[in-house]
């Protein structure tokens, strides 16, 4: 069974840093495209950062380039997010991606909040 798994989420101040990690299970993360989404309370999900799974070009969303980093380890079948520099508007519901075609992919999500 193909499965996705998030971990690393919870609260953390502002300007404090967290990183998520991701791993699948039941399938090979290699031939994927990944990403990374976030959900914050009363708003679309949105991708904010992806990895292909070709040349491993990466791409970030406005608000978080410059203070995210998405990886990737295909030899551990894993991807993670690096978050740095973070805002109280970063808080939100992250999910992992993996996408390959017509198939695509979800963690359950782990929540992020960034308070004082």
């Amino acid at each position: 069974q193909m499965h996705l798994e998030e971990s690393g989420g919870g609260l953390v101040q502002p300007g404090g840093s967290l990183s998520l990690s991701c791993a699948a299970s039941g399938f090979t993360l290699n031939m994927y495209a990944v990403a990374w989404f976030r959900q914050a309370p009363g708003k679309e999900r949105e991708q904010i950062a992806c990895i292909q799974n070709v040349d491993h070009t990466t791409t970030y969303e406005e608000p978080v380039k410059g203070r995210f980093t998405i990886s990737r380890d295909n030899a551990k079948n894993s991807m993670w997010l690096q978050m740095s520099s973070l805002k109280p508007e970063d808080t939100a519901v992250y999910y992992c991606s993996a996408e390959r075609g017509p198939f695509t992919y979800w963690g359950q999500g782990t929540q992020v909040t960034v308070s004082s």
